[in-house]
């Protein structure tokens, strides 16, 4: 039978979000039906709850941090069984067929991955659902393939943000090859930038804070940094020129980048993680004077993402979170807009009934 949940949902590009109940999809065969605990918040939901990149459907239930419980299987399931601790990310299905799928990558999937929420999901036709819905709700059901175990060892409302803040930081730095000796900058210590930082320090790097002001050196520091960079202090800046073998920019607002591009070693690569909605300027030269780069990631595979959680619960390594009750997201939205939150919001799903 189709499975009740209760939700927050965006019902247009101005307006606040608000309860929204519907129906999941009947488990099929290979379906994991999970309960949600926890539902983290990033930035990118923001982005589409105002239809920053013109193509939000609504009423849209945003959330791609998912942590929760198994509360049954479908019979060809054999991964999974009722009461394993299961998390879900930013995607829920892709063609399998293509190049990046059958290599592990399906974020990259050419015909494009299923999106937690937002994507056509006609899976949903049977309930009345015309596009995914995410985890800013109490209950999700998700093919096998596309759930990853949480281990013991992190707490479920801490490991949520893994799921997207995690992976889309943990990818790049594994793609780039960072461990002992590495000289890495994380740009922006936020929800990405903070596991940034964390990951790349268990990974043996030396780790330098990028920001704008030493509002969050002490955090850095204790996250792992050695160094902190206020970005306006030219003459600190001059004498970091050519640095750093990796710069990972997490920035997702239209800031000035080609600036960063000096600090980078002769082949070193600044990463774009941040969602941004307007151009960034770079220039020629500095890239050309020293074989530079600048690339992008994208979150990363299942098997990658399950390799991330495996690597923070056996280093230790949890998101900072504030954790409050769903009625609280539209306040979550207006202090996550003036970065005021240290480091990720995370949604207790059990709350969802309380009032505002």
């Amino acid at each position: 039978m189709p499975i009740a949940a209760r939700a927050f949902a965006a019902t247009s590009a101005d307006g606040p979000l608000g309860r929204y109940d519907f129906d999941r999809r009947d488990p099929g065969p290979n379906d994991v039906a999970i309960e949600i605990k926890y539902a983290g918040v990033c930035h990118s939901d923001l982005h589409v709850v105002k239809n920053d990149l013109g193509n939000t459907r609504y009423p849209i239930v945003p959330g791609h941090e998912i942590a929760g419980v198994v509360t049954a299987v479908g019979s060809g399931v054999g991964r999974f069984k009722v009461g394993d601790r299961v998390g879900v990310g930013c995607m829920v299905d892709s063609c399998r067929q293509c190049g990046p799928c059958l290599e592990g990558e399906e974020q990259y999937c050419v015909p494009g991955m299923t999106q937690t929420y937002g994507s056509p999901d006609p899976k949903g036709a049977e309930v009345g659902q015309k596009i995914t819905q995410g985890g800013y709700s109490t209950a999700i059901v998700v093919d096998q393939d596309f759930v990853v175990r949480i281990p013991e060892a992190l707490p479920l409302d801490a490991a949520a943000p893994l799921l997207c803040a995690g992976i889309t930081t943990y990818s790049p730095l594994k793609t780039w090859g960072v461990g002992p000796g590495s000289k890495v900058a994380v740009v922006g210590l936020g929800g990405l930038g903070h596991m940034a930082v964390k990951q790349a320090a268990a990974m043996g790097a030396e780790v330098t804070v990028i920001s704008t002001s030493d509002r969050k050196k002490a955090d850095a520091e204790r996250m792992g940094a050695r160094h902190f960079l206020i970005s306006s202090d030219k003459a600190a800046v001059a004498a970091a020129a050519e640095r750093f073998d990796l710069i990972i920019n997490t920035v997702s607002a239209t800031h000035e980048i080609a600036g960063h591009l000096n600090l980078l070693a002769k082949d070193g690569t600044m990463v774009m993680l941040g969602l941004t909605t307007e151009g960034l300027p770079v220039y020629a030269l500095p890239l050309l004077w020293r074989r530079r780069r600048v690339a992008g990631s994208l979150i990363g595979g299942i098997r990658e993402t399950q390799e991330m959680l495996d690597f923070c619960a056996a280093h230790g390594i949890a998101c900072d979170v504030e954790v409050i009750a769903p009625h609280r997201i539209n306040e979550a939205y207006e202090r996550m807009e003036k970065s005021d939150v240290r480091y990720r919001f995370v949604l207790d799903m059990s709350r969802v009934d309380e009032a505002a």
